[in-house]
């Protein structure tokens, strides 16, 4: 089974242009977004006028700040402070990667965790892993990493019960595999985090669901698999000129696993959660 995306994207997506037009009528604005985007990275900058372009189809208004290697760390962090204070910015986006220097910096404690889509901040990070049961991921006051609640609503919209089953996660980044190891935990998996010191092949052997974060073209073998397993393929490599994940389809498919597609698996409805939160942002408030 292929478990695509766009169909669960596109469920999300439907409703929010008019929830943003609700808003615009309720505050006598349109909402806004602030992005802080780097210019040293291609792919990410590339991505994040995807994400601005999205916005501004749904109603909402729409900024980009630049940032680069000559940007300095306390520039980087004032203009963090003022938007997290400006009453006029509803959500802020913050992708990654960031410049080496800019990325050391405590950015994301001044990081306003009700702006903060992406919950990235030190709060919404905080709360994240202070829960224990969806219940309360369900009810917290922040936002959870888009990535990786991306994943868990492929899974349900598919129909994959999460509960006692094994599932290794590859990948130990705090943007993807971390929250993504918490949130499984939360609906009630048993949950390995693979890493570069890992073996690998024993690692997944036994997994019900591998979810692969760990942006390396063929690292995962269908060999390793059990038959019947699901692979969650959430990376997106850049790989002989075409966009690719961690793991080969046509070996997944000949050892019938069931997956998600690179592209139209978890990156469609990573965009509309994000998109959905920018709504909710301004939502909240009123």
């Amino acid at each position: 089974m292929i478990l695509e995306g766009k169909t669960l994207a596109a469920k999300i997506r439907e409703p929010l242009a008019q929830r943003a037009e609700v808003v615009h009528q309720k505050i006598g604005r349109p909402i806004t977004l602030r992005a802080v985007g780097s210019t040293e990275d291609y792919g990410a900058y590339t991505y994040l006028k995807k994400e601005v372009s999205a916005a501004e189809k749904i109603g909402i208004q729409t900024h980009v700040h630049t940032v680069s290697n000559q940007t300095s760390a306390a520039d980087f962090v004032a203009l963090v402070k003022e938007l997290s204070q400006d009453k006029n910015t509803d959500a802020i986006l913050i992708p990654r990667p960031l410049p080496t220097h800019l990325a050391a910096t405590d950015y994301a404690a001044y990081l306003a965790p009700q702006k903060d889509v992406d919950g990235m901040s030190n709060v919404n990070m905080g709360n994240l892993f202070l829960c224990k049961t969806w219940a309360e991921i369900e009810t917290l006051p922040g936002f959870v990493p888009c990535t990786a609640m991306a994943v868990l609503k492929l899974l349900e919209f598919h129909h994959i019960d999460l509960a006692g089953k094994e599932v290794s996660v590859v990948g130990r980044s705090s943007t993807v595999g971390r929250p993504l190891a918490h949130l499984l935990t939360c609906k009630n998996a048993t949950v390995k985090i693979c890493h570069r010191q890992t073996n690998l092949p024993r690692a997944v052997k036994d997994a019900d669901i591998v979810c692969s974060a760990a942006g390396a073209p063929g690292l995962l073998k269908a060999a390793w698999l059990k038959p019947g397993a699901v692979v969650i393929d959430i990376s997106t490599n850049w790989h002989n000129n075409r966009l690719v994940g961690d793991a080969d389809p046509a070996e997944l498919t000949a050892r019938g696993i069931s997956y998600s597609p690179v592209p139209g698996g978890v990156g469609p409805v990573t965009l509309a959660v994000l998109l959905e939160n920018m709504v909710r942002s301004k939502e909240r408030t009123l």
